[in-house]
């Protein structure tokens, strides 16, 4: 028997699901993450959700049910980093294609929980913007978690709902959500991050990344590039709440109105109806206006190591001075707008010049500016 866990939306969620199953039941228990392969622009310049027939080399298993291995690969010019995760992650990853809306994912679920010998599924989310009412200003992308939650209860499986780092997310304000919440059932400490050590070296994970730094203990102010708010790592960002699906299902309007939804247009419909928007359709107008902007710095004006460290220590005085203490790699990286190898050299720089910088998998801000190694 393997344990099933639904990584409720893209990124950090399959992180975030084998940190809690590590937590639950030991890492060496063997498990299933189902996800999408739902990822940021800056890894899959394609807006939306990937299908499963944007991979080539998924392992069908079962009908209905395909795995990510580290052979899988997307099909250009799609991206993708679960391959990769895939690697580096305990349990196995299997993918959640949303194009047949609720009914799809309800099936696909059912299939691996027929394959994983199990009736029971762990349905994991980082953040808590699967309780959010739709009507937040400040959230953000809802339905994926949504569409886990209705496809969930359309199996009829008994599901229990675990949300990790309340807030971390930066959607749902945190008065707003812990009374949602309740109290934790469990906190993750240092120990249980062991699983996903390595992966926020090159995941781009913020929340994810927020949740292991308070596990480790870092406490104060981060800055992130995915929202404009910083986070308050404090003792209550490692803490793990449970709740029984149907609670879920009462606090999202969207969940609810999602069930029996047959397509994903449809399911962006509903959203657009419940919340005012579609993340889709916003990802769609990021991407065109990415290509037709610029790329910067322009071709054949590439920036040295020291106008990059110096751009850096100009930056941090000016995100000391707002009050932050952390930032995760990627504000660095794209709030600088760094190439690669420019990302490559200034971190190295500031690993050598003051290694205490690093607090992985953040930064620390630092009040003496960096010198070249």
């Amino acid at each position: 028997m393997k344990r099933l866990l639904i990584a409720a939306g893209g990124g950090g969620d399959p992180i975030t699901a084998a940190l809690v199953h590590a937590a639950l039941h030991g890492p060496d228990t063997p498990a299933l993450v189902m996800t999408y392969a739902w990822e940021r622009l800056v890894v899959d310049p394609v807006p939306g959700p990937r299908r499963v027939t944007d991979f080539t080399g998924t392992e069908r298993v079962a009908p209905h049910l395909a795995l990510v291995t580290p052979r899988t690969v997307p099909v250009a010019p799609a991206g993708s980093l679960l391959p990769r995760l895939s690697g580096e992650l305990g349990p196995r990853l299997g993918l959640l294609d949303p194009y047949d809306g609720v009914v799809g994912l309800a099936r696909q679920i059912t299939a691996a929980a027929r394959w994983c010998g199990t009736d029971r599924i762990e349905l994991v989310d980082v953040g808590g913007d699967i309780v959010a009412r739709g009507d937040e200003p400040t959230l953000r992308s809802p339905l994926g978690d949504a569409l886990a939650v209705a496809a969930c209860a359309a199996t009829s499986i008994p599901t229990t709902v675990y949300v990790a780092g309340p807030g971390l997310d930066n959607e749902v304000p945190l008065p707003d959500l812990l009374p949602r919440l309740g109290a934790p059932a469990f906190a993750l400490d240092a120990e249980r991050t062991g699983p996903v050590s390595g992966v926020f070296d090159w995941h781009p994970s913020e929340a994810g990344a927020l949740l292991v730094a308070a596990a480790r203990g870092i406490r104060g102010v981060c800055g992130t590039q995915d929202a404009p708010r910083p986070v308050l790592l404090d003792e209550s960002a490692r803490s793990v709440h449970r709740l029984s699906l149907e609670r879920v299902l009462e606090l999202s309007p969207l969940a609810r109105k999602l069930a029996g939804c047959s397509d994903l247009d449809e399911a962006e419909d509903v959203s657009r109806a419940v919340c005012g928007f579609s993340e889709i359709e916003r990802e769609r107008l990021r991407a065109a206006h990415a290509a037709t902007t610029p790329a910067s710095p322009a071709p054949g004006a590439p920036r040295d190591a020291d106008t990059v460290l110096a751009r850096y220590t100009a930056w941090e005085r000016a995100m000391l001075a707002d009050g932050l203490a952390y930032v995760t790699t990627r504000r660095i990286v794209e709030g600088l707008d760094l190439t690669a190898p420019e990302a490559r050299t200034l971190l190295a720089t500031l690993r050598a010049s003051t290694p205490a910088r690093r607090v992985p998998p953040l930064w620390r801000l630092a009040t003496e500016p960096a010198t070249p190694a």
